[in-house]
């Protein structure tokens, strides 16, 4: 039969082997945490320039538009003119 001191000795081994483990298991999170907020920023950088470049194009496309309708007023207004 083992000593007190004997047992006491391995409860002492198991624990500490045990938090050393935790805290390896904290490190390894803590890292993980570190790469997961890099990629959700690299995540949230790309999806505000996605969204920068449709504002950008729907901008674009709204004044090309504006200008097609004007022209197309215009060549309307000349052929009623020309009509007459």
């Amino acid at each position: 039969m083992k000593s007190f001191e004997d047992l006491n000795k391995e409860q002492l081994h198991r624990e500490d082997s045990f938090l050393s483990y935790l805290a390896s298991e904290i490190e390894n999170l803590s890292g993980f945490e570190s790469t997961l907020t890099e990629q959700r920023e690299e995540v949230l950088f790309k999806i505000t320039t996605e969204l920068e470049d449709t504002e950008s194009a729907l901008r674009q496309a709204e004044e090309l538009t504006s200008r097609l309708k004007k022209h197309l007023k215009q060549l309307l207004d000349l052929k009623q003119v020309l009509c007459r």
